[in-house]
């Protein structure tokens, strides 16, 4: 059985050379070896070693990693829930993502926190319910489907608009992150 990884040296090193304009007598001559090693490199037809690769990634200026694949991690996300003064919280990306995306539940409370400022852009998507959004002087009411993006060095705050609970998708980069959610449960 081949190795995938290997596999993909070959066509990637014909990839290189072809970029570069350069034809197999030229590279195979520049790099010290003959043309009929280097095609059956690019085919897959030889098998690759170091002492191969050396001087054909010298000559054609790239690394070794270049003729790697890169691993594709796996894309799954494992979701974090977690609990702060009623809000239940889902955590939809990777704690290192530059961007967060959150499942955010307010509870169906129609009294909202006090307006809060910080850096930052919030976008916010109502999945159900009614969403209350104060965001300075405006007293706004978004419905199911409905979405709102604003500068959150305006003050804002946001819950139930009419004492049920409201289902929304949360966007926001790290500063709002750590503004709106919280890493362990508890109220």
């Amino acid at each position: 059985m081949k190795d995938a990884v290997l596999e993909q040296i070959g066509p990637r090193l014909r990839a290189a050379r072809l970029k570069q304009d350069r034809t197999l007598e030229d590279l195979a001559t520049k790099a010290g070896m003959s043309v009929s090693t280097l095609s059956r490199l690019e085919s897959g037809k030889r098998q690759v070693s170091l002492e191969l690769l050396l001087p054909l990634t010298r000559e054609l200026r790239i690394t070794i990693d270049d003729l790697i694949p890169a691993e594709v991690p796996d894309p799954r996300i494992r979701p974090v829930r977690t609990t702060h003064h009623g809000i239940k919280t889902l955590r939809l990306s990777p704690p290192n993502s530059p961007t967060q995306t959150f499942r955010m539940t307010y509870p169906g409370r129609k009294a909202l926190p006090e307006q809060r400022v910080h850096d930052g852009y919030d976008w916010v998507y109502v999945l159900s319910g009614q969403l209350r959004l104060l965001l300075g002087d405006r007293d706004l009411v978004l419905g199911a489907g409905e979405a709102a993006e604003f500068d959150t060095r305006v003050p804002h705050a946001m819950g139930s608009a009419d004492g049920k609970p409201v289902d929304v998708l949360s966007i926001f980069g790290a500063d709002g992150e750590r503004i709106h959610t919280r890493t362990t449960d508890g109220d």
